[in-house]
């Protein structure tokens, strides 16, 4: 079986920082590749990768300003799309754009939809539905009016996030700084049960950090580490002593939730899309409804088992699993 795992060119694959969807792409990548399967990817030339890797883009858009973005999403796709013939199935991590092509090429196209930007594009979605083939990360982000092949939930490279049996006493908020991801709340939470936070991540919405979020840094209780990278996350992950992840919308998956329970840290969210299968709730962390809930989740921490928090992880969001999930998915799109 011959594979093209497209990725995202926004950033690079694995990412240095952020990048959810090129980080799946990646771990997919070098999975399929350890298991013994022909699988090229096709992201930014800088990307790194075991398996073979195919490039139209020097670099990604998000992180060189000198770069077009539009130009550089036409050219990858269409690069792929132009050696469409070598392989036997395509794997698209790259959203709506690639679907217009499906019917312009013989081999068969699978899309991982990551969650939907807007209402909007799913009007693509819809007409390419049933003529090729469609992944969701979750069972809470499916849309009613789309065919799904299969459910398969993100999964985590165990060891890139070792587990930590003694965590610090502070509180971590790891995410986009913006108003969906509940950047605020998260502050909120800290201040009324009287604990230290960590914030750290990418700012994506700077009138909301301006105005929702820097006011309360103080670099003692409230701490902004910036958008930092593999190294510094796999340890703020693991000595933290909860992830807060107040969530204000329908999110698809939240890779920060599994990272954090393989390092066997606990995590508290709010009950909104996903967080009801990523979490056992009251096993590896608390599902709550508001800020008060959670603030009276924290105190109830040292209940949680970090060990099982690892083990819980492990069962369920394994790069191994995610693999075998898709190889599934490939040989039943390949037979139907």
């Amino acid at each position: 079986m011959k594979v093209a795992i497209l990725a995202s060119v926004a950033w690079r694959t694995p990412p240095r920082k952020y990048g959810p969807w090129e980080q799946v792409a990646y771990d997919l990548t070098e999975g399929l590749h350890a298991r013994g399967i022909e699988v090229t990817l096709f992201a930014t030339s800088d990307s790194l990768t075991n398996a073979k890797l195919e490039s139209a883009c020097a670099t990604p858009y998000a992180e060189d300003e000198t770069v077009d973005a539009k130009v550089a999403e036409c050219l990858h796709i269409s690069h792929l799309m132009e050696n469409a013939g070598q392989f036997d199935l395509i794997h698209n991590h790259f959203d709506f754009l690639p679907l217009t092509y499906s019917r312009l090429i013989q081999t068969p196209l699978l899309t991982t939809i990551h969650g939907f930007s807007s209402q909007k594009i799913k009007e693509v979605y819809r007409k390419y539905n049933g003529h090729t083939g469609y992944v969701s990360i979750s069972d809470s982000d499916r849309d009613p009016e789309l065919d799904y092949l299969a459910t398969v939930y993100n999964g985590i490279d165990a060891d890139a996030f070792p587990f930590v049996e003694e965590p610090g006493d502070y509180l971590l908020f790891f995410g986009r700084i913006h108003p969906d991801k509940g950047t605020r709340e998260a502050i909120q939470i800290a201040l009324n049960c009287g604990r230290k936070l960590m914030i750290a991540g990418l700012i994506q919405d700077n009138a909301y950090f301006e105005n929702e979020v820097k006011p309360y840094i103080d670099d003692k209780q409230i701490c902004y580490c910036g958008n930092v990278g593999p190294g510094e996350k796999q340890v703020l992950l693991g000595k933290a002593f909860a992830l807060l992840h107040p969530v204000k919308f329908e999110e698809p998956f939240g890779l920060s939730v599994a990272e954090s329970m393989f390092c066997g840290t606990p995590v508290i969210a709010f009950r909104r899309g996903s967080m009801p299968e990523l979490l056992l709730d009251g096993k590896s962390g608390f599902l709550v409804s508001n800020v008060e809930e959670a603030v009276d989740a924290v105190a109830h921490i040292p209940r949680i088992s970090r060990a099982f928090c690892r083990q819980w992880a492990a069962s369920k969001f394994s790069r191994e699993k995610m693999v075998e999930g898709y190889e599934a998915v490939y040989n039943k799109m390949l037979n139907r």
